[in-house]
């Protein structure tokens, strides 16, 4: 069940409305906190951890705009959907754009709410399964756990990796034997792609080398003008 133990912030400033949802969303296994108004939300958003965030856009104090603004502020990741009293095309515009996950426009079916709480859910639980990488991967006679950034050749003494390192390290694994584009990886890792960040990517490449030519059979490998492959032989 999908909805068991899963943590929802619904911010709602219609008394009973609020209420009448929190209660439905609990009789299907959430646990539901109620928050009356923006500044009430934020403050239990800070002091808790949420599986999804459902806002309404107009609100006192503080509207559902400004508030997902906040939530995006501290957290990327949280599914966040919107209740709105008006489908103005501006205002589904407006909250795709500060980061909403869906909208609802009220009146809507409860049914049709639960089933996107379940796929937003479900898409946010596959997103951390794959981000999240292995303790162990194995690179010819190389042991890498990006995890607490070593790179244990046979029984030798792990050598600790910088972040970078072991982002640059990972990405070359998750392309093993293909192609990691220079473009990609200057993206992903320094959020940038020009002459400066491309020079320092070939640094740490060098120092990669460097640590994996202990074992013949694994090369970095220069793809011309293109980017880097991880040959394990």
């Amino acid at each position: 069940m999908i909805s068991k133990n899963k943590q929802i912030l619904l911010v709602e400033d219609d008394v009973n409305f609020g209420t009448v949802l929190r209660d439905y969303l609990q009789l299907n296994g959430y646990k539901v906190a109620l928050a009356r108004n923006g500044l009430e939300g934020f403050e239990k958003f800070k002091k808790n951890e949420f599986d999804i965030c459902i806002l309404d856009v107009m609100m006192p104090y503080k509207d559902g705009f400004t508030l997902a603004k906040e939530i995006r502020s501290k957290d990327k990741s949280t599914p966040i959907v919107f209740l709105t009293a008006k489908s103005m095309k501006e205002d589904v515009l407006r909250g795709y754009k500060i980061g909403a996950d869906d909208y609802l426009t009220k009146p809507f079916d409860a049914e049709i709410l639960l089933k996107k709480l379940e796929v937003l859910i479900q898409r946010t639980q596959k997103s951390v399964q794959k981000s999240k990488p292995k303790s162990r991967i194995v690179i010819g006679d190389f042991v890498f756990n990006p995890r607490l950034r070593t790179l244990t050749y046979k029984k030798n003494k792990p050598t600790n990796l910088s972040p970078k390192e072991n982002q640059l390290l990972l990405m070359l694994v998750d392309t093993q034997n293909d192609l990691l584009s220079r473009n990609k990886a200057l993206e992903e890792i320094w959020n940038d792609d020009n002459y400066f960040t491309s020079r320092s990517m070939d640094v740490y490449i060098a120092k990669l080398r460097k640590y994996l030519r202990q074992d013949s059979s694994v090369e970095i490998a220069n793809i011309h003008g293109e980017g880097f492959r991880l040959i394990t032989s």
